[in-house]
């Protein structure tokens, strides 16, 4: 299943165009709130503003900077290819423009940034409020039950007006604020702080005895959620259809398959940690972590910074026996089925390796929770020897496979773990597994043959594109 995170380009490729209108909405001011903006510039002083919009929004954003270039005087970029997902911010394109600050505009994942100051600003998407609040008395008649409201983001703005009608009949209810920084101070008893929401659970089973109402399509964000709090029934209202339903996504099958990519993290010999994100805070800290932690597991890293990743990408490592996706939030559950190698969160890579780790029945999508010093961080157990460690069989092969952790390398030592003895007197060779993988295959791509090609003089070769040379359809003399 491709995503707008992970594609292949096919469907741009085979997609039917016909004639489309380019012309702006005409709300442009309500839609995307210029006001609000032009303060957030002026305010800050910004001589170089960056505009970051997703495809569906790119339309419109010619007059958007024309109307911020006039109403601030600086001087607007518009990012309209983000280099991971949209989702996110795009610190690396907004550099590239000497850009001092960014306008994200459109959905957001709300992930933290590093360097630049950030302004969401979702897009004010139309919600029919009378049929909202039908399709939720329908799915909850019980006016006692306790439900946390969820939305997109691009629907917060209804929100307000949704809990004035709604808040009167269900005394139990509690509705979710969209918050794009995290809040200062620790957090308070029954408060929950995630995805970028925050609300209060009053109830007196805690988050387990509520069930949860999203506002917004199917998608990555209501997969995101139900997975984390997969101990709360959930149902939906889509704006775009006016319908309510209760979410059938079968989470005990879909945890089931997360844990079964955990087993095949625990037969992999080489895992590929994949680049994600560049904007995204602690993502430095989470590649530092995982290397550390795939070193002291006795496994084989390297690190893959490809972009959007897709099959055809990924194809070019076979060497590599699974992938660890370092994303944002919504991006790092990507479905994996259509490629060669699975690709899995640092938290399913955390389970496998981490033998302090265990399953809770709480999963985690967002990796900043695993660095030291988060709510969910658990330290490295010391290290035991090979004698002592307990014998584990791996339950997809049947055979046995060392689960231990290995000693960490001292100081003295070289920072190298492709040394190794090669025969009895001591001589060193260096094990590489991609350079052993490349020695098995039959194909090795072009080779040298040094000494062995006679020397020719150079002659003019064909000219033009590949699909029509120059010469096409004549005879070579």
């Amino acid at each position: 299943m491709a995503t707008a995170f992970s594609s292949d380009g096919e469907a741009a490729l085979r997609r039917e165009l016909g004639p489309v209108s380019a012309a702006p909405r005409e709300d442009l001011d309500g839609f995307y709130e210029m006001g609000r903006a032009a303060d957030f510039v002026r305010d800050g002083g910004f001589r170089k503003v960056a505009l970051q919009f997703p495809d569906e929004l790119l339309a419109d954003a010619a007059a958007v900077a024309a109307r911020m270039e006039a109403a601030t005087g600086a001087e607007v970029y518009v990012l309209g290819d983000t280099t991971y997902g949209s989702c996110c911010v795009d610190e690396v394109a907004a550099a590239h423009a000497g850009a001092e600050a960014v306008l994200h505009y459109g959905p957001a994942c709300l992930s933290p940034c590093r360097k630049l100051p950030v302004l969401h600003i979702f897009g004010r998407q139309p919600l029919d409020i009378g049929r909202c609040r039908e399709a939720f008395q329908e799915l909850y008649p019980d006016r006692q039950s306790h439900v946390v409201v969820l939305s997109d983001v691009v629907y917060a703005h209804a929100m307000g007006e949704l809990e004035q009608q709604l808040c009167p009949e269900y005394p139990n209810i509690v509705f979710s604020r969209v918050v794009c920084e995290d809040p200062p101070g620790p957090t308070l008893p029954g408060e929950v702080r995630q995805f970028g929401r925050r609300f209060l659970v009053e109830a007196p089973g805690g988050l387990q005895d509520c069930a949860m109402f999203y506002v917004g399509a199917e998608g990555l964000a209501l997969t995101s959620f139900m997975l984390t709090w997969n101990c709360c029934p959930f149902s939906s209202f889509n704006p775009a259809t006016g319908c309510g339903r209760r979410e059938t996504l079968n989470i005990n099958r879909a945890l089931m398959r997360r844990l079964y990519l955990v087993e095949r993290i625990r037969d992999a010999q080489v895992v590929g940690i994949l680049v994600g994100t560049l904007g995204v805070e602690g993502y430095l800290a989470v590649l530092q972590h995982l290397r550390k932690l795939l070193h002291r597991a006795g496994k084989r890293s390297y690190t893959l910074a490809v972009g959007k990743p897709n099959p055809a990408k990924l194809a070019n490592f076979l060497e590599v026996d699974i992938f660890v996706l370092v994303a944002c939030a919504q991006n790092s559950l990507l479905d994996s089925s259509d490629f060669y190698r699975p690709i899995v969160t640092p938290y399913e890579l955390e389970l496998a390796c981490n033998p302090a780790r265990e399953w809770t029945g709480n999963y985690l999508t967002d990796f900043r929770d695993l660095l030291p010093g988060a709510c969910a961080h658990v330290e490295l157990p010391p290290a035991i020897s090979a004698a002592e460690a307990v014998p584990d069989i791996s339950l997809i092969t049947g055979e046995m496979r060392a689960a231990h952790l290995c000693d960490p390398l001292t100081p003295e030592l070289p920072p190298s773990t492709t040394l190794a003895c090669r025969d009895q007197t001591r001589a060193l060779a260096e094990i590489s597994p991609a350079a052993s993988f490349l020695e098995s295959r039959s194909w090795q791509g072009l080779e040298q043959h040094l000494g062995q090609t006679p020397v020719s003089k150079a002659v003019q070769g064909r000219r033009g594109i590949a699909i029509a040379y120059e010469d096409e359809g004549h005879e070579q003399p």
